[in-house]
């Protein structure tokens, strides 16, 4: 029984810090993408995803990978590190 509860436990704990890692990692993509917009005011990146631009593409990737890996290092328990 108290092998049960540590198991428990832990699937809480980790079920935890995924919806954490979730809500940041959407917080911090929604934030980023704001950011890039903001400092590239001539340029409508939907728009240019929509007409199929590669570059765009390729650099609007770049910053979600960075978002991401940032987010990742924030959330992550010590522990784990």
């Amino acid at each position: 029984m108290q092998y049960f509860r540590f198991i428990a436990l832990q699937y809480l704990v980790t079920v935890g810090w995924a919806l954490a890692g979730a809500l940041s990692m959407g917080i911090g993509l929604g934030v980023a993408f704001k950011i890039f917009t903001a400092l590239t005011p001539k340029i409508d990146e939907v728009e240019e995803l929509k007409k199929g631009n590669i570059g765009v593409a390729i650099v609007m990737a770049a910053v979600i990978i960075a978002t991401g890996i940032v987010v990742a290092v924030a959330v992550m328990p010590e522990s784990a590190g």
